[in-house]
């Protein structure tokens, strides 16, 4: 490993001594190289946009790989605006400043943009990516992502294959190229669930859930990442980086949120009234209704089955009684994902076991509940690209802004351990570039 390892970082390390490479010194050159071997090292690696990589000359940037894998992940510069509505100006590299510093050496920012007609965003286009191993999907499939980020605003995508659609009637005029919605893994910046969160959005159909128009099935963090104001000095920024992910795990039906490499588990209280959470929760009030003998009361004979939202609940965690009184008990039931609020009249023997009524108290989100497979698409045509910084969706909102300084996509569950090991990637500091290029496609331990 090492003799393989040993070309790479000797060219590096030649090219910051005569000022030539990304590198201002050995020494960074060394603990880039060190960096990228680290992510590639961990089990399930498929690629690493380090912002670093790129074609010969300051062409796009390009993605590491495991070894002897060569997909074309290069990232193209997209106005999707422009590709769907036919409105605005095409988006340049130029759209996208560089810090030349971060994690790894180089960071991309990712703007506020005023002007409606304009939502850049770097992308890997469908045709590009289906069928390899980026293309995470289907039966017994898992997928984990870590993202290296400074946020200023937004609560909206930050990488992964998350088209949202085109077919949905926003406050935007119709698009003149009509998608639906090709959903599969992403990362976000919390959403409604959790303003500027962690967040980690799932699909098994790419388009909607729970009775909604839009993906709910998302874990999210208690915690938010940090923010900046916008022109922050440099030794501020340094100082700001997060490392926000995810990992779904297929095998434990389970999709759990990240920052800084901790997992916190995460209860939402009355999610009936969460203004994202509510949805999950109609789809546990539906299953429970359609269980019950008749027409019940609020219950919708419309919602599709294949929505209901029925996490486990045959192994109590807790019982707490409440309230008893001679004709009923009140029992507040904790299960793994679910605190349950239980009515219990007396049977013919006197004891309290009838159930009379269940009403979902708290959800939770981190780690959540999700027992599906992701979205397969068959074809290129029904599957989405692989964005950073943005999703292409109708509602066309600002979404993220701040600096992305790495994306790395793994085809399986990471441990705690080592999504904690990605966030410890830059513990000793910030790697400084001048000029911010690797070029050629050269990879650590090629």
């Amino acid at each position: 490993m090492l003799l393989r390892f040993l070309p790479f970082l000797v060219c590096l390390m030649s090219h910051a001594s005569d000022g030539e490479g990304p590198f201002t010194s050995a020494r960074d050159a060394s603990e880039y190289a060190r960096r990228v071997k680290v992510v590639r090292a961990i089990p399930g690696f498929v690629a690493l946009w380090d912002f670093v990589l790129r074609e010969p000359s300051g062409g796009r940037f390009l993605a590491h790989q495991a070894p002897g894998v060569r997909h074309d992940f290069a990232l193209e510069a997209v106005n999707y605006v422009r590709d769907y509505w036919n409105e605005g100006r095409p988006a340049t590299y130029n759209d996208f400043p560089l810090l030349n510093r971060g994690p790894f050496g180089q960071a991309v920012r990712f703007l506020p943009e005023s002007e409606t007609t304009f939502r850049p965003t770097l992308l890997v286009p469908r045709a590009r990516l289906h069928d390899s191993r980026l293309d995470i999907k289907g039966p017994g499939r898992s997928v984990s992502l870590a993202t290296w980020v400074i946020r200023e605003s937004g609560n909206h995508a930050i990488a992964g294959i998350w088209h949202e659609g085109t077919d949905l009637r926003d406050s935007t005029s119709p698009a003149r190229r009509v998608e639906r919605g090709k959903r599969q893994y992403a990362l976000f910046a919390g959403l409604a669930a959790n303003h500027g969160a962690s967040a980690a959005h799932v699909s098994e159909n790419g388009t909607k859930s729970f009775g909604d128009r839009y993906a709910r099935n998302l874990a999210v963090t208690p915690d938010v990442i940090p923010t900046v104001q916008p022109e922050a000095p440099v030794e501020t920024l340094d100082q700001m980086w997060s490392v926000a992910g995810f990992v779904f795990d297929n095998k434990k039906n389970t999709v759990t949120a990240y920052l800084d490499g901790k997992a916190k588990e995460y209860w939402i209280g009355n999610p009936a009234s969460h203004p994202f959470f509510q949805w999950p929760a109609k789809g546990w009030l539906q299953a429970q209704l359609r269980k019950m003998p008749g027409r019940q009361p609020g219950e919708d004979p419309e919602f599709p089955a294949d929505q209901f939202y029925t996490p486990p609940e045959t192994k109590l965690r807790e019982r707490r009684i409440l309230e008893t009184t001679e004709t009923h008990r009140i029992e507040l039931h904790t299960f793994d994902f679910t605190k349950v609020r239980v009515t219990l009249h007396k049977d013919s023997r006197g004891r309290f076991t009838d159930v009379v009524s269940r009403e979902l108290l708290a959800l939770r989100v981190n780690p959540f509940w999700f027992q599906h497979d992701l979205y397969s698409p068959g074809t290129p045509d029904d599957g989405g690209p692989f964005t950073i910084g943005r999703v292409i969706h109708s509602g066309r909102s600002v979404g993220f802004a701040g600096y992305i300084g790495g994306v790395a996509v793994f085809d399986r569950a990471l441990t705690p351990a080592q999504m904690m090991r990605l966030a410890d990637i830059h513990r000793s500091g910030v790697i400084e570039a001048v000029g911010g290029r690797l070029e050629g496609t050269t990879q650590v331990g090629r």
